[in-house]
């Protein structure tokens, strides 16, 4: 196998679809996410948007751009990422994730957790781009041993990106701009990057132990869940930093969780 430099592992809050048009503190860091860290071969994406029963990966050369949203303005609908998929990399997920199923998926493509965010990311999409769905049908233990057993694709030149929200409530969201943070919102996002900062995972993988915030933070686990593959990827030699932080809309957590390390060490 050829010589590749490690790649991180990195977990984005993506919110409101809008933000693959608009330029603003979080778009921003994550262009700068793309300009900083090493250029990788391919982009695992895991999103939470695409949620399923059972696990699939994209394995068709060239991914469609979902629209997976309503309500929206024509020039969202009009967006396009043309990146390239990797049959051969999908082919690898499958090998790694053994024994468990993954079907080579030909129909699904880039939904907008991963083309709103990759946008910024790599600008060009001309970096290949595979999707892994999420089983919706298993505990949050099992995403986070996925998580681990996917990362030796980050010593292949695979970055390991996860898409969602750590806080994701949509029934409790304030629609006024400017909007406080729901006291429940800051109290379980404080506690998720206090744990992710000092190492320890146990409280991310059993979030529903933490109590009535961890309750209203994650009502459904679908955007929750991409943070336990970024995780289980992780290795001690990681430095865990947060490139992007702050609550939307009362209830929508933008934490970014960046996991690299430094010059490349294994």
């Amino acid at each position: 196998m050829s010589f590749h430099t490690r790649q991180a592992a990195v977990f984005i809050g993506h919110g409101n679809p809008m933000n693959a048009l608009e330029d603003n503190p979080h778009t921003r860091a994550w262009r700068q996410l793309g300009e900083s860290m090493p250029r990788p071969r391919a982009v695992l994406a895991v999103s939470a948007h695409w949620y399923t029963s059972g696990t699939g990966v994209t394995a068709m050369p060239q991914p469609r751009t979902i629209h997976d949203f309503y309500g929206f303005p024509p020039a969202l609908f009009e967006q396009r990422y043309p990146a390239p998929g990797d049959p051969a990399l999908a082919q690898r997920v499958q090998e790694l994730l053994r024994p468990v199923a993954v079907a080579a998926d030909q129909e699904w493509g880039l939904d907008h957790g991963t083309w709103s965010v990759l946008t910024h990311v790599y600008p060009q999409a001309d970096i290949p781009v595979v999707q892994l769905s999420i089983d919706a049908t298993q505990p949050p233990e099992y995403h986070y041993e996925l998580g681990q057993r996917l990362a030796p694709l980050r010593e292949e030149g695979v970055l390991i990106f996860g898409s969602g929200n750590v806080v994701h409530n949509l029934r409790q969201a304030k629609w006024q701009p400017a909007a406080s943070a729901y006291p429940w919102a800051t109290a379980f996002a404080d506690q998720l990057r206090t744990s992710l900062a000092s190492g320890d995972h146990q409280p991310a993988i059993h979030y529903e132990r933490l109590g009535e915030a961890a309750m209203l933070s994650v009502p459904t686990p679908e955007h929750y869940l991409p943070l336990l593959y970024v995780l289980g990827a992780g290795s001690p030699h990681d430095t865990v930093s947060f490139p992007t932080d702050g609550i939307e809309m009362g209830s929508i957590s933008m934490l970014t969780v960046l996991l690299k390390s430094e010059n490349g060490e294994k």
